[in-house]
């Protein structure tokens, strides 16, 4: 699933803030041209929408194969040592190597690299 937020076109990339003024994470950044719009252009951010809570099991296709494997499924959700903590870290393994990586749950929002389910 994508979700395409609308921005500001006055804004410039650096500036982007959600409605409680942090920068966004992972957000992937391109320019559109609108035609009917009388500003120009305006500047879309796309990312993938997905929960912590519900990554394990999850199915993932790396857009680029990372080392021939393209399919990879979130096979564990490291928990934080302090209970009041956000989980950041997960563990993929690729579905035909059996190969196990950590990377931070934020980078799979990126779709210039991941896509949601084996496509």
């Amino acid at each position: 699933m994508a979700t395409e937020l609308r921005f500001n076109s006055s804004l410039s990339v650096p500036d982007f803030q959600n409605y409680w003024g942090w920068p966004l994470e992972g957000a992937v950044v391109s320019e559109k041209a609108s035609g009917s719009s009388k500003s120009g252009s305006s500047i879309f951010a796309v990312m993938n929408r997905i929960s912590p809570k519900k990554l394990w099991l999850s199915k993932w296709t790396a857009v680029k194969p990372i080392r021939k494997d393209k399919h990879f499924l979130v096979s564990k959700v490291i928990q934080p040592e302090l209970p009041g903590e956000m989980v950041q870290w997960i563990e993929i393994e690729a579905v035909y190597s059996k190969e196990v990586r950590r990377i931070d749950w934020r980078d799979l929002r990126n779709q210039e690299e991941w896509r949601q389910g084996w496509v």
